[in-house]
């Protein structure tokens, strides 16, 4: 049920992008003939007044078509109301919409978990600080041992009680020693072992050791929320979070590919992760839910071939130039970026399938 439940999720996230789109389009008068989750062969479709909704076979996303370039289309080419007659500002309000779309709807979902769970009152804090990512293979931690899901239960031989304040002594002492040997006390499993950590010092003059960091335990009681305001900002303030961590991990991949290249997880991954959660704790499903569509919308938004921002990027030369650029080169630009988005795809849904556990242990 966890599995299904995440793919849901995802269904729902596309859903939500192509419908942006499509609602941009509608509401702006503009013809669209096509709504279409998935790519490839047709598997359902129903042919409505205008538009043709439809489930295809490859589930790797979805599109929104126009009749601007349908042969069979009668509608007349000059016709104000094709996407391509219209200006340049309300076609990137169409093809922007998907992103805005995403990001709205990580808000909402935000809003949707405080109203219906409940605000967290209680925290059964465990001793020490969890390790729940580290960020970069060359970052000192990666080179000392450490490992995504350890605890770190003490820091040069101080203990890291079970409070929300450990995570911040531990902070404090890193911070306070840049390029000076840390000895970390780490729990790994049914293991305690000591690992010596340098921490360096970033661009901002600030030492680190490239990792996240966690309170360690769970909420164990929610609250009524006070007001629809506490809702509405404390989701505000969940979202800004998670969207500026989204962003801070996208530019390091971009700035540090080689490091980070290995994390990116492609839909079989995102899968089993999010069936994890969900088999661990319902709940956590739409702080999942959130981040997925946050980082939908921020790889929608990125000037590559194929995607929305791609399509923005053609029209910003267009409304530089005053002219748009040849319909050959946008369609010849375009599907190489589909055919290397959805070779990505595979590959990372081969990768990810090989590394699943029950894969592991066949060729054990």
């Amino acid at each position: 049920m966890s599995v299904l439940a995440t793919i849901a999720v995802l269904a729902l996230l596309i859903v939500v992008h192509e419908l942006g789109h499509f609602m941009a389009a509608r509401l702006q008068g503009i013809h669209v003939n096509r709504f279409s989750i998935g790519f490839g062969p047709i598997l359902w479709k129903y042919q409505g007044p205008q538009t043709e909704y439809a489930i295809r076979a490859f589930p790797l996303g979805g599109f929104v078509g126009f009749p601007d370039d349908d042969p069979d289309s009668e509608i007349p080419p000059n016709d104000p109301n094709l996407l391509r007659n219209r200006p340049v500002f309300d076609r990137a309000i169409v093809i922007s919409a998907g992103v805005i779309a995403n990001l709205l709807f990580a808000y909402l979902v935000f809003v949707t978990q405080f109203t219906t769970i409940g605000i967290p009152e209680k925290f059964d804090f465990q001793p020490g600080v969890v390790v729940p990512e580290v960020t970069a293979q060359d970052a000192p931690a990666a080179k000392a041992g450490i490992k995504s899901g350890d605890v770190i239960v003490s820091v040069d031989g101080q203990t890291l009680g079970a409070s929300k304040e450990a995570m911040q002594t531990l902070m404090d002492v890193i911070r306070a020693h840049p390029n000076e040997t840390v000895t970390f006390g780490v729990q790994r499993g049914d293991h305690q072992l000591d690992i010596s950590v340098v921490p360096q010092l970033g661009e901002d003059g600030v030492a680190r050791i490239g990792v996240q960091l966690a309170p360690n335990g769970s909420v164990t009681a929610y609250r009524r929320p006070h007001s629809i305001f506490e809702v509405l900002g404390l989701a505000a303030e969940q979202f800004q979070s998670m969207f500026v961590t989204t962003v801070q991990g996208f530019w390091s991949l971009l700035t540090n590919f080689s490091s980070v290249a290995g994390k990116v997880a492609g839909p079989v991954k995102i899968v089993e992760q999010g069936a994890g959660l969900a088999a661990s704790n319902a709940a956590s499903l739409f702080p999942f839910t959130a981040i997925i569509s946050i980082n939908l919308a921020i790889i929608n938004i990125l000037p590559l071939p194929a995607l929305d921002g791609g399509q923005l990027a053609f029209l910003l030369v267009e409304g530089l130039r005053g002219k748009p650029i040849p319909s050959r080169i946008q369609e010849n630009v375009m599907q190489t970026g589909l055919v290397l988005l959805l070779g990505l795809g595979i590959f990372l849904m081969v990768r990810d399938t090989a590394q699943l556990e029950v894969f592991q242990r066949l060729f054990q």
